[in-house]
């Protein structure tokens, strides 16, 4: 028999190797799932690879967001906005009477009568302030004459002037129109503002243009006041 040259390159086959190739060929037909057994192992494959994917999604980092970075030490915060300061509301008075410097004073929305009579220097007399009420609150542009003639009643009211039946609406102080019927404390304090404002009253009807004098009101007092 002649050799050829294929017969004399290739390498002589391992024994153990020939026997393991043996076995494999004799058991190759066992190891054929076949089309049903493949259909299998392909959707087993997918499944697999479906929850692998759905596994990496869930193990992926969420991102958190960042906290806002601390303020700066030293800095200062922006300045808080500044309400300026409603101006005070004022009262311009004259006091007269028996005071130490009668004039006309301006003093704080609020003040007082006492604080009028502090403003003009003080009562020259001790029993001179009897004649007002140091308490009342003032009203602007009204008149205070202290040592006023009057007589003070029981209760620490001032009477009206003794020899005088009618009181003058230009010249009587808010606590004397007090003494008038069915007037207190705001509504004689309205007549003297009504008094200033318009320069003194021309007759007694005006007294019904001031706010709280109605008809019925202003029957009661024309008979006890003059101009």
């Amino acid at each position: 028999m002649v050799q050829t040259d294929s017969d004399s390159i290739s390498p002589p086959v391992p024994s153990s190797f020939a026997a393991f190739r043996a076995a494999v060929t004799a058991q190759a037909p066992a190891l054929d799932p076949g089309r049903p057994g493949l259909r299998v192992l392909l959707v087993l494959g997918l499944l697999a690879a479906v929850a692998g994917g759905i596994y990496a999604w869930r193990s992926s980092p969420t991102p958190e967001p960042l906290a806002a970075p601390p303020p700066i030490s030293g800095s200062a915060a922006p300045p808080a906005a500044v309400v300026s300061p409603t101006p005070t509301s004022s009262v311009l008075v004259h006091v007269t009477g028996k005071v130490r410097k009668p004039g006309v004073y301006t003093l704080p929305g609020g003040s007082r009568v006492a604080d009028a009579v502090e403003a003009a220097g003080g009562a020259r007399t001790d029993t001179a302030t009897a004649s007002v009420n140091l308490a009342r609150r003032l009203v602007d542009g009204e008149q205070i004459v202290v040592g006023a003639p009057g007589s003070v009643s029981q209760g620490g009211t001032v009477a009206a002037p003794p020899g005088s039946d009618l009181l003058d609406l230009n010249t009587a102080t808010p606590d004397q129109l007090e003494q008038l019927p069915g007037v207190g404390e705001v509504l004689a304090a309205r007549i003297a503002e009504f008094r200033a404002t318009h320069g003194g009253f021309r007759s007694v009807d005006q007294l019904q243009e001031v706010t709280g004098i109605g008809e019925r009101k202003y029957a009661d007092l024309k008979d006890k006041v003059r101009v």
